[in-house]
């Protein structure tokens, strides 16, 4: 029975997609391509009809994840996704987490056209926490953009290092709160 396109295109979409969760949770050289196929409920072989090589689908998938992360976050305010983003659910669910966070490490090793993907999805990130912060009214572009990748890299590092921790450890716990009381500081209200 041949497939439509239409359904190739969801078919392709869904290797997508699971590869992103699977590659979040075990990195890219913990999945191999029968794995992943027999996870999406396809051959091994199938997968060269929708892929050039794994790469190709590492690339893919990282654009996929990175668009996730973002649509995750729309709506939050600051303060939400801070708290949100550090959290022990978001250190303990690498799977659904934020893809920076869970892949980082692996793209720092992976092709260029892999490390251009992850450039622009920190961008795409960027932008959006710039322009909350630009909403405030009270800060110009650069020193908006300077805060916010500070921001950005003490959330992600922090997950990063919590994860690293043995998951009943008190210092991974510890890194998540110590991050985010000071992250959360400087978007408090004063006191008067």
């Amino acid at each position: 029975m041949r497939v439509t396109k239409a359904q190739a295109q969801a078919n392709r979409a869904h290797i997508v997609e699971t590869a992103s969760v699977m590659f979040r949770e075990r990195g890219y050289d913990g999945v191999g391509v029968a794995d992943l196929m027999a996870a999406a409920g396809f051959t091994h072989g199938g997968f060269y009809k929708h892929f050039r090589s794994k790469a190709d689908l590492v690339a893919e998938s990282a654009a996929c994840g990175l668009a996730q992360t973002l649509a995750n976050g729309a709506g939050l305010d600051l303060a939400e996704f801070v708290t949100l983003y550090l959290s022990r659910e978001h250190r303990d669910g690498r799977s659904v987490g934020c893809t920076m966070a869970a892949l980082c490490g692996d793209a720092a090793r992976q092709s260029e056209e892999i490390k251009a993907t992850f450039a622009d999805g920190i961008e795409n990130t960027l932008a959006v926490l710039e322009r909350e912060r630009l909403a405030l009214g009270d800060v110009d572009q650069h020193t908006a953009r300077a805060t916010m990748i500070n921001r950005l890299a003490q959330a992600v590092g922090a997950v990063m290092l919590s994860r690293a921790c043995p998951d009943d450890s008190p210092l991974a716990d510890e890194i998540l709160e110590v991050c985010r009381t000071a992250m959360l500081a400087p978007l408090q209200p004063p006191t008067r």
